[in-house]
């Protein structure tokens, strides 16, 4: 599909939407799964492509694992891999293999993991050799960079012969990630201890359990937006539990600011328009998954706000910084770097009667840019991108009553 067209939106938003689940959650519990040889009963597995490749490539077991475009997949299965004594080469895409790993592949190395580059220093694709002694039972890593590397540590260090200590160093980003994965870990029967940025875990089993995943807070964020743009309406949105441990429910709190009333009920959370009472400054180090989302959702209310902690954007699937800059241009919107770190949103001035809204294979940019449709006509292109994360995202959106015009 090259492009897909949202048509204006005309009439009062009232719809459900039954949100896919959680691809970050999944991702975890399919690692923990792994590592207490598939003894856990698990139920709601996101339909992900990201999730699939790891579902398929674990249960497979193939000499390579190619992880296509899934950052996740790449960091959780190369912690996987090098310290659970597995032979493996690991690759993906060219813009995969353009994603640095090697503070994740440092810090293997350091516990007595072997790996090795096949192509350029730091970056996949990469192989995994044997691990036979554990050389350091405590380390240091950045927490400014991916906490994801963070997390593929953890889950493997229970299993280590001599457990493992993290001391993050710096400013850590992302950090309610690394709680959601010691969190899940602990359903699963570890123990943790996390105080002053070190974190240490003894080694122990894994605990076999069933575990049902919760609805995607991510996927949630753009109904919140939609919302929020079109400044009247309900969604209710299903899955989605108060007490998530997911870092991307801080979207209620947010969106609280941009215009949207959310009340936790029974299967989900329902949104109601409200009026908008300003947003000032965030800080995204948390839920830098977020800053797409409210980038857009600010520019249509009017709100000049200052966004901090986007350093891991430039790494992400594509530069996520540079995306938005061009593509918030075209409807008269900015993102400007008035001081190192702190990003200033501006607002839209007049947007244009429809927009083309380009993509860079980033499955975030389409999504963020969906809610334009409250305020003009979209297309987007290359929409399949979509599939990485929430493959049914634009069948959802006809719930609201609209006809995209798909364009193959």
């Amino acid at each position: 599909m090259k492009s897909i067209d949202l048509p204006k939106l005309e009439s009062a938003i009232k719809v459900k939407i039954p949100l896919p689940s959680s691809k970050s959650e999944s991702n975890r519990v399919l690692i923990i799964d792994a590592l207490t040889s598939g003894k856990n009963h698990l139920s709601n597995l996101a339909e992900a492509r990201d999730t699939q490749t790891m579902i398929r490539l674990l249960a497979e077991d193939p000499d390579t694992y190619d992880v296509l475009d899934a950052g996740t997949t790449m960091r959780f299965l190369t912690a996987y891999a090098a310290l659970n004594n597995k032979r493996k080469t690991l690759t993906g895409t060219s813009r995969m293999c353009e994603r640095p790993i090697g503070i994740l592949v440092d810090a293997l190395r350091e516990i007595g993991a072997e790996v090795k580059y096949l192509k350029n220093e730091g970056f996949p694709p990469l192989q995994t050799g044997g691990f036979v002694n554990q050389k350091a039972a405590g380390i240091s890593i950045r927490g400014d960079v991916s906490s994801q590397y963070i997390s593929a540590l953890l889950m493997n260090a229970p299993l280590l012969p001599r457990g493992l200590s993290l001391h993050l160093t710096g400013k850590v980003g992302s950090r309610t990630y690394i709680t959601m994965t010691l969190e899940l870990m602990k359903t699963f029967g570890v123990d943790y201890e996390f105080e002053d940025n070190k974190i240490t875990i003894a080694p122990q089993p894994y605990q076999p359990t069933s575990f049902s995943v919760e609805s995607d807070w991510s996927g949630a964020s753009y109904w919140f937006s939609l919302l929020a743009c079109a400044g009247a309406g309900e969604i209710f949105l299903s899955g989605l539990k108060a007490d998530s441990l997911q870092g991307d429910a801080r979207i209620v709190a947010i969106m609280d600011h941009l215009g949207v009333k959310s009340t936790f009920r029974d299967g989900g959370v329902a949104l109601q328009a409200q009026p908008v009472r300003g947003l000032a400054d965030f800080d995204f180090s948390d839920c830098p998954d977020l800053a797409q989302t409210v980038a857009v959702t600010c520019a249509l209310t009017g709100q000049q706000t200052a966004f901090r902690g986007l350093e891991s954007l430039r790494i992400k699937e594509t530069d996520r910084i540079a995306a938005l800059q061009k593509e918030l241009a075209k409807i008269g919107a900015g993102l400007e770097e008035k001081q190192p770190g702190i990003f200033t949103l501006i607002p839209a001035e007049k947007i244009p009667e429809s927009v083309e809204i380009d993509t860079y294979d980033d499955h975030r940019m389409a999504m963020a840019f969906m809610p334009l449709m409250a305020r003009t006509k979209v297309r987007i292109l290359e929409p399949e991108v979509v599939n990485k994360s929430y493959p049914s995202f634009w069948k959802h959106c006809e719930l609201l009553g609209i006809r995209p015009a798909y364009n193959h």
